[in-house]
């Protein structure tokens, strides 16, 4: 929880204001749009269903967690019917809410995954357990990093979470080509190979919105861009993933469901 900087415009208050409003509405409508969908798909990919709604549904606690934090900590008003002046309260702006809400999340991702792909229940296992505590490692990590000053202290966490960050990457990217073209029909391999690559762009986004206060940016417009980029990768790596995950489970029940694929 490193403290707020002073001397925020009106537009670089509002700019991070509405990006967590987006990731409010963006997180909340996804959560209802998958579990509303559970009873459309077959009861072989309700859990990975389940669970991104349960990614949405978490990240949504915690985006209102964030936006009151960031609301308490400032005053807007308008003098004399001017411009609007943003000053500090005091209070501190807690973002430790985004690392323990991605430690929650960023494994139940890669889980939700590895689930819709129904692979072999050994290789699911496995790759379950890799993938989720080596996403959890770069997480933690991350987070000594993001709360130091320092940019000596901040590059040598970055450089400590990219290991395991690049193996799971290296995992979706190359380890799961072979399962992806075992998909049963070609509308379904596209969707799980999009997936796959969308998860590896929008993960990329977060070690360069992390790397924002290391490269020479500082104040009211570092922690601007940082919010802003945090919070639309949030979307995009959750809920528009999400909707790939539901698309990936629709697609695979009609296939079993027209008798072109024999459930295991």
């Amino acid at each position: 929880m490193a403290p707020l900087p002073d001397g925020f415009s009106y537009a670089e208050w509002n700019a991070t204001y509405n990006a967590l409003s987006f990731g409010i509405a963006a997180m909340g409508s996804a959560t209802i749009f998958f579990w509303l969908q559970l009873p459309n798909v077959t009861k072989n990919y309700r859990t990975a269903l389940t669970i991104t709604g349960i990614v949405t549904l978490i990240a949504t606690y915690h985006y209102i967690r964030i936006f009151n934090s960031w609301s308490e900590a400032f005053t807007v008003a308008s003098k004399d019917g001017g411009d609007y002046e943003v000053k500090l309260t005091g209070a501190p702006f807690n973002d430790g809410y985004r690392y323990v809400d991605w430690l929650l999340t960023v494994p139940l991702l890669l889980i939700e995954l590895i689930l819709v792909m129904k692979l072999p229940q050994a290789e699911t296992v496995s790759l379950s357990w890799k993938l989720g505590l080596a996403s959890a490692l770069m997480v933690a990590l991350g987070y000594p990093g993001e709360i130091q000053e320092d940019l000596a202290v901040r590059w040598f966490w970055w450089c400590l979470s990219m290991i395991p960050f690049c193996y799971v990457v290296f995992t979706l990217a190359v380890g799961l080509a072979e399962a992806t073209s075992k998909q049963p029909s070609p509308a379904a391999a596209s969707l799980a190979s999009a997936a796959r690559y969308l998860t590896v762009l929008s993960w990329c986004t977060y070690p360069f919105v992390y790397m924002v206060k290391s490269v020479g940016l500082a104040g009211p417009a570092a922690t601007m861009y940082e919010q802003v980029g945090y919070s639309l990768a949030d979307v995009l790596a959750k809920a528009v993933f999400g909707v790939l995950i539901w698309a990936i489970a629709a697609e695979k029940s009609a296939v079993e469901e027209s008798g072109k694929l024999l459930p295991n």
